[in-house]
């Protein structure tokens, strides 16, 4: 029941597929997209997907989803299922994946790279097990297992692209990040390795990151610094949106107290010599305003009172 469930899923999803990529919102200036970088000159034909112990039917959609990447990819446009049904010979048609009989489907079709694969259950998952053959030499130039595919439409049609990119364009499997802070000149590191000070250039976009888990760390002087594991998927961004909250140290209660810069003329030190200060320049002065001075009224001369 399940089997016919995904089967029904994947039916609705290789219909909608080219409508979901469509309709997904366009991309800030210099974000990625989801086109490919550069389209690949090679001209390709994808053999067939065989079942391993699984609904062929349900194969045979995931098929369809990889081709239609595969063909996004290529510049020159792949040869249909019907194509390559009416070229192959008969015994051609038993070709279950040598590279010998794949080379020879590929020179009927005029192409340079034939693909083939199986598809095995995991689970509830699915794993695809692809390979490409050069025609002209017969010989595999490439072999992946794609990581396992399962979820929503959206992660099933990002895993069989990756599974695309990964086989022919390894080089343009990457995605980005994207760094935002409120602190101007706080220092951005992703693992380990300095990127710049806040604001980064391009609103803080930091393009053609490997794909996975990276270690991001926001630093700035008075502030607690940040740090997160980001993960970068297949040409998406992964924004972060850094708050930066002001220093804290821990005193012997194990309590926290915001340090300050109190003004100097709070101090301790400062009150009391201010305070002498004042009782000295007071004594002074009434020492002065307290003497009396007498005088001789016959010789004008100063006389002891």
């Amino acid at each position: 029941m399940v089997r016919r469930l995904v089967s029904l899923f994947l039916s609705v999803l290789v219909v909608l597929a080219p409508v979901i990529v469509v309709a997904q919102p366009a991309p800030a200036p210099g974000a990625p997209g989801t086109e490919p970088e550069a389209a690949l000159e090679m001209r390709i034909a994808v053999w067939r997907f065989d079942a391993l112990g699984i609904d062929a039917e349900l194969v045979a959609r995931l098929e369809t989803l990889f081709r239609m990447e595969l063909a996004r990819l290529s510049k020159v446009p792949l040869p249909s299922r019907r194509d390559i049904e009416r070229a192959v010979t008969a015994d051609q048609q038993n070709c279950t994946g040598e590279e010998k009989c794949l080379a020879a489907i590929g020179k009927r079709l005029n192409v340079d790279v034939v693909v083939t694969g199986t598809v095995g259950a995991m689970g509830d998952s699915y794993v695809l097990n692809i390979k490409a053959v050069e025609v002209a030499s017969a010989k595999q130039i490439e072999r992946i297992s794609s990581d396992p595919l399962r979820g929503s439409p959206d992660e099933l049609i990002d895993g069989v692209r990756v599974a695309a990119y990964r086989l022919l364009a390894p080089k343009q499997l990457h995605g980005s990040l994207q760094v935002q802070t409120d602190i101007v000149g706080a220092e951005v590191r992703l693992d380990d390795k300095p990127l710049g000070k806040t604001p980064l250039p391009a609103q803080g976009l930091v393009t053609k990151l490997a794909l996975g888990k990276h270690k991001l760390r926001v630093q700035a002087p008075g502030y607690d610094p940040f740090e997160d594991e980001v993960t970068v998927n297949f040409q998406k961004v992964a924004q972060v949106n850094v708050r930066l909250i002001a220093s804290k140290e821990v005193i012997g209660t194990g309590k926290f107290q915001r340090v300050e810069r109190k003004p100097f003329y709070t101090r301790t030190w400062f009150v009391v010599t201010a305070v002498i200060g004042i009782v000295a320049i007071g004594a002074l002065i009434g020492r002065s305003v307290g003497k009396v001075e007498c005088i001789d009224g016959a010789t004008g001369e100063p006389i002891s009172c």
